[in-house]
């Protein structure tokens, strides 16, 4: 079945606007025959439409107390939940991802609702004395107003709860534009949203491709309908979106790419290491932007680690993505031809393991599941000798590519793990515990984990990057609250006389500061 997504934006009334910035078939990449929805996409008016519709909105949501604004989260949550399987199966569908991992981003955005709907009784500020008698002081959080967010493909549900949770929760209206390519997935969480009764013009959905999205974005930021801009992508675009939000004096939220390391120690339970690394860097097809970039071996382990990896992802199953398979395809025909370009980084002094490129009948895989020549498959990839110098060292590949390196000793170890400019996510196998918290103080990825993968993100903790990571935002638990609020401070001075800070002070007891105790 084919739904004609023709929903640019919903607005207040839930009044559709006819897209005109023509129509996009999202295909399903295990099936390129079936599309899965018909997008009619909208042009950059629509979103200035959209974020004046917001605009207008959201004093009326933020008016509604905190603790029933998380009322409303719990029911999404209860809806998610309701409709698991079925948001699951759209995801795998749409985008590609082994229903078991897309079971688990649906989990994500469940877990995210379970987290928010007490923080509607937690947003917290505090009372502060004041340096004045008969005078109290306050701090309070504030929502931020309307906030844009842009989200990516790879993770389309889950990622977008991220934001939009804690942005209704704390009180802000949204306009939310999906990925192309995980349009049906948007609309389906757009449609759970407003069931949970998220008013129309609180919650917007505009389906729209990058360019008109960027032009309607810088339109509404001129135009100040708009307070805040979250985005997920890659770094490159979010480079595009700073430059953007400085102009206007904010600071974005932004996720971007990732060139996560992942370090083996001569002391490593290599069996658990060779665990992680399959996981981190082929899981989702490696379409994750914390998905592994290079393992880091110890020379003395290096062969025999090698040797394991490779065993390990030779025995892999890959294809339908719907069968129990280690990854399925690509999200899309665009990801597996900037892929193969990746490709064309391996060097000479390389020595590659396996068959590359795409999965075909005339470039079989042993043990592929299904009909290769329907979908966008390709070939799982190790590219060993790895070096500091390498474009392949320092350059998100985006598909199932691992690097693999060779270091002496740990200062070295730390020096690959930072020198590729990206800080996100990192990963360490020892069993030394001093190791373990040397390589966490020194890291400078947003996320470090100790014998385990470099993906794998929980509600309750931040999540973010640094460097060409991200501009230091975090997502995720408390810490997201500090993007969508703002703090306001009060003082209150009931003294029934003016009182000047810094002038009037109060007397304090005389002291003698010459005074010295006797030898």
């Amino acid at each position: 079945m084919t739904d004609r997504l023709a929903c640019a934006s919903v607005v207040a009334g839930s009044v559709d606007r006819e897209a005109d910035g023509g129509v996009l078939l999202s295909r399903n990449p295990a099936d390129l025959d079936d599309v899965v929805a018909e997008v009619a996409l909208a042009g950059p008016e629509v979103l200035v439409a959209a974020a004046r519709a917001a605009r207008e909105a959201q004093p009326g949501w933020a008016g509604i107390p905190a603790p029933m604004r998380g009322e409303v989260i719990g029911r999404l949550g209860q809806l998610v939940r309701a409709n698991k399987t079925a948001l699951a199966a759209l995801i795998t569908r749409e985008i590609g991802k082994p229903y078991a991992e897309a079971l688990g981003e649906v989990q994500e955005i469940i877990d995210t609702c379970d987290f928010f709907l007490g923080e509607g009784r937690r947003l917290y500020g505090q009372t502060v004395p004041s340096e004045m008698p008969d005078k109290q002081l306050f701090t309070f959080r504030a929502p931020v107003g309307v906030s844009v967010i842009i989200t990516a493909g790879n993770f389309p549900a889950a990622v977008p709860a991220w934001y939009l949770v804690p942005a209704l929760l704390c009180g802000n209206a949204v306009v939310f534009k999906p990925a192309e390519v995980s349009a049906a997935v948007g609309q389906a969480l757009a449609e759970l949203l407003w069931h949970a009764g998220v008013p129309a013009g609180v919650f917007n959905l505009v389906q729209a491709d990058g360019a008109a999205t960027f032009a309607g974005l810088s339109d509404a930021l001129d135009q100040h309908c708009v307070d805040k801009v979250g985005f997920t992508g890659s770094t490159e675009v979010g480079r595009m979106i700073s430059e953007l939000c400085g102009r206007h004096l904010q600071t974005p939220c932004l996720e971007l790419g990732g060139k996560n390391p992942l370090v083996v120690m001569a002391d490593a339970d290599l069996d658990l290491a060779v665990q992680g690394a399959l996981f981190s860097g082929f899981g989702s097809a490696g379409q994750r932007c914390t998905s592994l970039g290079t393992v880091f071996v110890q020379a003395d382990v290096h062969e025999e680690f090698l040797r394991r990896f490779v065993t390990a992802v030779d025995g892999a199953v890959i294809g339908d993505p719907t069968t129990d398979v280690l990854y399925g395809p690509l999200i899309d025909s665009r990801y597996a031809e900037r892929f193969e370009q990746h490709l064309g980084l391996v060097q000479p002094h390389h020595t590659v393991h396996g068959a590359t490129g795409r999965i075909t009948k005339a470039n079989p895989r042993t043990g592929f599941v299904g009909d290769p020549d329907r979908g966008v498959y390709v070939h799982p990839t190790i590219v060993d000798g790895i070096t500091a110098d390498d474009e392949l060292y320092r350059v998100e590949t985006f598909g199932p590519l691992v690097g693999v390196g060779t270091f002496d000793d740990f200062d070295q170890a730390v020096e690959l793990a930072n020198g590729h400019g990206y800080g996100l996510s990192a990963a360490i196998y020892t069993c030394t515990a001093a190791t373990a918290f040397r390589f966490r103080e020194r890291c400078r990825a947003g996320m470090v984990s100790v014998n385990n993968s470099t993906s794998g993100a929980e509600a309750h903790l931040p999540f973010g990057g640094n460097g060409l990571s991200g501009n230091g935002s975090r997502q995720s638990g408390i810490w997201v609250l500090d993007q969508f609020t703002r703090w306001q401070s009060m003082n209150w001075d009931y003294a029934g006389t003016l009182q000047k800070a810094q002038m009037d002070l109060v007397e304090l007891p005389t002291a003698d500061l010459d005074y010295r105790l006797g030898a």
